[in-house]
């Protein structure tokens, strides 16, 4: 495999990680129909697992911190480790799936291991189970969407046989201590033959470079500047503990759109409108003002080029999103949402993060650990709110359709709520992810993001077609088969 270096942005996840801090994307996803056996899904994944050769690698560290670490093939590698099998007591209700998955996203995943798990889960009411999945940052930044659970989908329900890997896989020999420092070393050495290729390409094409310079240094102006003003306090913002809640709601892309078509911007927009609202209504009911209070939230924006989807890693800027918590009116406050947004997009703060990005690469793996501990500490952002796109088609596992997949993203230090909204299949569907103590009514902070959604699709003259996140499960299913479902 090519690029076996952590990059500087992957790397900077393993620095931010810490006992409360636990950096792995993961999600929930619901399916129709009875569980496969343990043995069935074990054999599929090992059919597949050659579509995604770096979850059979665990990371290599050099000695003294003298380079960023390396994926190397762990020969080792045993898959019932990495797929775990749970069942959820009677009734097997969904409030009990969301406790489950907060039990489990609050575990870290092991170093020494290549950094992934997988729960399948039966004994969910309305005859439906759940896979759990969990990948850390460092691998995979959920918006290539290359990773294991992606490649044991299927778009039909006839499951289509794996591609041949050819022969049987042979981990190669993991590298001593020496050869880790050596490589390291030497690759600081021969450094500066890019910093060579960089004057030629100047050289070449002086005003396209003199013209990107200035665009990025103009974003990392606007980035800095925002950097310097700390975002206000708020009760999302204390030292988190290692204990997680995880809740759910439920949307239709449909309802969405609708919106974003009547009220004008885009369905980012309606998303972060969304989300301000849900969050004024529950500091209010917690007795917090909100008078004049607008929080910050970081939204990652994909910075991935079309050419290079199929790539790990990850390749993500940041955007610090305004939200008018302070604003009742779902009206004027999409309106001041969206106009604040088409702002930060033309001021180039995605570029100045991008640059930041790129120029990380270039940094000591110590002056980056520092770097990663001190951001770690800053109130840059409130929260953390990220929207990535699905496949539109119904998917497959062994022949089970998916329903709903809810996505986490991770707490950083410091923060204590986040929120992860995924598209497909016609769904829209949120994950709330909170620290156990600071965020102790994140079922109600579900409630009100529901609530708020119904408010800017009455706006928009429109009844939500999605059920109230602790409906019953017949609703569910009465839903699902409008969407296409059994």
């Amino acid at each position: 495999m090519q690029g076996d270096r952590l990059s500087g942005l992957d790397a900077s996840f393993l620095h931010l990680e810490d006992d409360s801090a636990h950096m792995h994307i993961a999600s929930v996803i619901v399916f129709e129909g009875e569980a496969p056996r343990y043995v069935d899904l074990l054999d599929h994944i090992e059919r597949r697992l050659h579509l995604v050769p770096r979850f059979r690698q665990r990371l290599a560290f050099v000695p003294l911190g003298q380079g960023r670490p390396k994926w190397v093939d762990d020969p080792h590698l045993n898959l019932r480790y990495h797929l775990r099998h749970s069942g959820l007591p009677a009734p097997g209700s969904e409030q009990q799936l969301r406790d489950l998955a907060g039990r489990v996203f609050a575990q870290p995943l092991d170093r020494d291991k290549p950094l992934w798990e997988l729960f399948l889960v039966d004994g969910l009411e309305g005859d439906r189970f759940a896979l759990l999945s969990k990948t850390h940052h460092a691998l995979v930044d959920g918006v290539s969407g290359v990773d294991l659970v992606s490649v044991l989908f299927d778009a039909a329900p006839e499951p289509a046989a794996p591609a041949d890997p050819g022969t049987r896989w042979m981990p190669r020999p993991m590298p001593t201590q020496a050869q880790l420092l050596g490589e390291a070393l030497l690759e600081r050495a021969t450094a500066p033959a890019e910093v060579a290729r960089t004057g030629r390409a100047l050289l070449r094409a002086p005003r396209r470079i003199a013209r990107e310079a200035v665009e990025a240094a103009a974003g990392i102006g606007a980035l800095a500047w925002t950097g310097l003003n700390p975002a206000p306090s708020s009760p999302y913002n204390a030292p988190i503990g290692p204990h997680r809640r995880f809740a759910w709601v439920r949307a239709d892309l449909g309802d969405v759109k609708a919106i974003k078509d009547a009220l004008g911007g885009t369905v980012n927009d309606v998303v972060l409108t969304a989300v301000s609202g849900a969050l004024g209504r529950q500091l209010r009911r917690r007795g917090h003002s909100t008078e004049g209070l607008e929080l910050r939230a970081m939204v990652p924006v994909s910075v991935r080029a079309a050419d290079a989807a199929a790539e790990l890693g990850n390749q993500v800027a940041a955007m610090m999103a305004p939200l008018p918590v302070w604003c009742q009116d779902p009206v004027a406050r999409h309106q001041i949402v969206g106009d604040a947004m088409a702002h930060l997009k033309t001021g180039g703060q995605a570029v100045g993060a991008q640059a930041l990005t790129e120029l990380s690469g270039f940094a000591p793996p110590t002056i980056m650990g520092q770097a990663a501990r001190l951001i770690g500490r800053q109130r840059f952002f409130n929260l953390v709110i990220t929207n990535v796109p699905g496949p539109q088609i119904p998917l497959y596992l062994l022949g089970r359709r998916a329903l709903d997949p809810f996505p986490l993203v991770p707490l950083a230090k410091n923060t204590g709520l986040g929120i992860a909204i995924m598209s497909y299949d016609g769904r829209m569907d949120f994950g709330l992810v909170g620290d156990y103590d600071l965020l102790y009514d994140l079922d109600d902070l579900a409630r009100d993001l529901y609530d708020a959604l119904a408010e800017l699709a009455d706006a928009a003259g429109r009844d939500l077609a999605s059920p109230p996140p602790d409906a019953p499960v017949e609703q569910l299913r009465a839903r699902d088969a409008v969407l296409g479902g059994t």
